[in-house]
């Protein structure tokens, strides 16, 4: 068996989020969405073919004639997928004249009269125009009769009650998923701070017996970064460009403690600049380099900040990694926790927190990936989200 990674498998459930009408549009590659298509069909294909032998099939013998049941199966599945092919281009064709996010403020008269009427409309053409395609002609639609006509429209009526029951259905658990996501986020945020705080402060603690005037000059650029960046922890958004620019503050911050022996490059597109992320998102990734990969080495290091927007497995994603040439995984898990004003310095959240902070926010295809660079040299963190739901956003 081939192994599923991660990303595949939450494509895999975002192009079936998509495909369902809940979430942003375009999220999957056609291939995939022709394929969510093919397997619907299929699926009440069988259910009629079921029922037509259920109705029809009175002798034991006609229940296992395989062959009849592919002839029954195949005409049933053509007239399927012409149905759900017709519907889902209706569907498609609302979302871009209409707007997603006009369709998802629909009212709930709006929202009945939109879920049911393309699926009365694509049943309505879509089932005549699959029985021609099995025949091989157009005369079928020409010569259908007043009860042939009333059997397409209830066949259009069942339908539309099930994709009207389904859509409201997640419309309501999306809209409370939604406000779920949003409580946890502002939980998470609120764990973050503290967090932020705690081990920020206790680089300078750690100076203040060693080197008082540094630690001086440390508080006053600690000062000058907390003025810039707590107004922002409140928001429930922030952008690349703001995250970057924090970043930079927080690193040259650092530079003020440990001097030469640290380094940095921020590197990103000013294209991207206006995609959507968290507040504090790559504020402990850096932490992280700085005080498990740089100052354990005498020389220090550089921390390396690149934002790119790349493919990963067909998904057009936005990456965001922080890499230092610090002494690596390995060495910071060995490494004993110091102890400084009465705790552990750090308290362990931070990793774990921001991977379920990107999962709230960005759902199942965001994640973040911690990897060495070498045997024992440098780490690699990064953070992928969506390109669509961060410029979306």
């Amino acid at each position: 068996m081939i192994p599923t990674s991660p990303l595949r498998t939450a494509t895999l459930r975002a192009s079936w989020i998509h495909w369902a009408g809940i979430g942003s549009p375009g999220g999957s590659p056609a291939w995939v969405q022709v394929l969510w298509t093919m397997i619907y069909a299929a699926i009440v294909a069988t259910g009629f073919t079921v029922l037509s032998f259920a109705l029809n099939a009175h002798s034991a013998a006609r229940w296992f004639d395989l062959h009849e049941w592919l002839v029954v199966f195949g005409t049933n599945f053509v007239i399927s997928l012409t149905i759900a092919f017709i519907i889902q281009g209706m569907f498609l064709l609302g979302r871009r004249t209409i707007g997603h996010a006009r369709i998802q403020a629909f009212g709930a008269w709006q929202r009945t009269l939109y879920f049911a009427g393309i699926p009365i409309v694509g049943s309505l053409v879509g089932w005549p125009t699959g029985v021609s395609l099995v025949m091989g002609n157009l005369d079928f639609v020409r010569r259908m009769t007043s009860s042939e006509l009333a059997s397409s429209l209830l066949l259009s009526v069942l339908i539309s009650a099930m994709f009207l029951l389904y859509f409201s259905l997640r419309v309501g658990r999306a809209r409370a998923d939604m406000r779920a996501n949003e409580a946890q986020l502002r939980l998470l945020q609120g764990q973050m701070e503290p967090h932020f705080l705690f081990n920020t402060l206790a680089n300078v603690i750690s100076l203040i017996d060693a080197d008082a005037p540094r630690a001086k000059h440390t508080l006053e650029a600690l000062t000058d970064y907390l003025r810039a960046s707590l107004g922002g922890l409140r928001r429930d958004d922030s952008t690349l460009a703001g995250e970057l620019d924090l970043a930079r503050r927080y690193l040259q911050l650092m530079q003020t403690r440990m001097g030469e022996r640290l380094r940095f490059e921020i590197e990103a597109d000013d294209a991207l600049g206006r995609a959507a992320l968290m507040p504090l998102v790559l504020q402990p990734l850096i932490e992280n380099a700085v005080k498990h990969g740089l100052e354990p080495q005498v020389d220090g290091g550089t921390v390396r900040v690149k934002a790119t927007r790349v493919m990963l497995d067909g998904e057009d994603c936005l990456q965001v990694c922080i890499e230092d040439d610090g002494a690596g995984l390995a060495a910071a898990a060995r490494r004993p926790r110091r102890r400084v004003a009465g705790g552990a310095d750090g308290n362990g959240i931070a990793l774990a927190n921001l991977r379920e902070r990107l999962q709230a926010r960005f759902g199942g295809s965001a994640r973040l990936t911690l990897t060495e660079l070498g045997a024992g040299t440098g780490t690699r963190a990064c953070i992928v989200v969506p390109w669509q739901l961060a410029s979306a956003a």
